[in-house]
């Protein structure tokens, strides 16, 4: 069964960072691109940013320079480093494997960032 464990989200300042965790289970981690995703009160969800098995990553233009995807296969885990922080980022962060698109029809909780003063 898959399942995505989002975690490290919070409440922080205008130009703060966060750093979000998201650790799968029962897909072969490895072999997947991964992305994250953010849906935004009465917003469609949307990609945020993507990994692909080599490492190499892309970002929506809206956090390019700011958002910094990584993995670590070893602990089955995609990393979301998120600094200068905008209001515009608060939203609900999800991750899935990606292929274009989410992988999976299953989602984890996600994990609530909240930009605010």
């Amino acid at each position: 069964q898959v399942q995505f464990v989002e975690s490290g989200g919070g409440l922080v300042q205008p130009g703060g960072s966060l750093r979000l965790s998201c650790a799968a289970s029962g897909i072969s981690f490895s072999i997947y691109a991964m992305g994250w995703y953010r849906q935004a009160p009465g917003k469609q969800r949307e990609l945020v940013a993507t990994i692909t098995r080599s490492t190499i990553a892309n970002y929506t233009d809206s956090v390019k320079g700011r958002f910094t995807i990584s993995r670590d296969n070893a602990k089955n885990t995609v990393y979301l480093q998120m600094n200068s922080l905008k209001s515009e980022d608060t939203a609900v962060y999800y991750c899935n494997a990606d292929r274009g698109g989410p992988l999976f029809r299953s989602w984890g909780q996600g994990t609530r960032v909240t930009v605010s003063p």
